[in-house]
């Protein structure tokens, strides 16, 4: 049962990873608002990025959102596999 809730933890933060890649992938080229891959980025990503932009603004033309949401992603998977790995 464990095994189980490990993997699907792995895969939720890999597939959160991912997007937030993506997304900063597709904000180099334009695109169109109607697109619906990026209108799903946009709405599985933005409820992690908007809250760390609005403490950390961007940088003139750097925005480090996405960076610091991966490295908090990756802690707060460490954080949750140890605590269910010691049982």
């Amino acid at each position: 049962m464990i095994s189980v809730f490990v993997q699907f933890i792995e895969l939720l933060f890999n597939i959160l990873t991912f997007a937030i890649l993506a997304r900063v992938l597709l904000s180099w080229f334009p695109t169109s608002p109607n697109n619906k891959i990026t209108a799903i980025l946009y709405d599985v990503t933005e409820p992690i990025l908007g809250p760390i932009r609005k403490m950390i603004p961007p940088i003139g033309m750097l925005d480090l959102s996405a960076f610091i949401a991966i490295i908090a992603l990756q802690v707060l998977e460490y954080i949750i596999l140890s605590g269910v790995r010691m049982y």
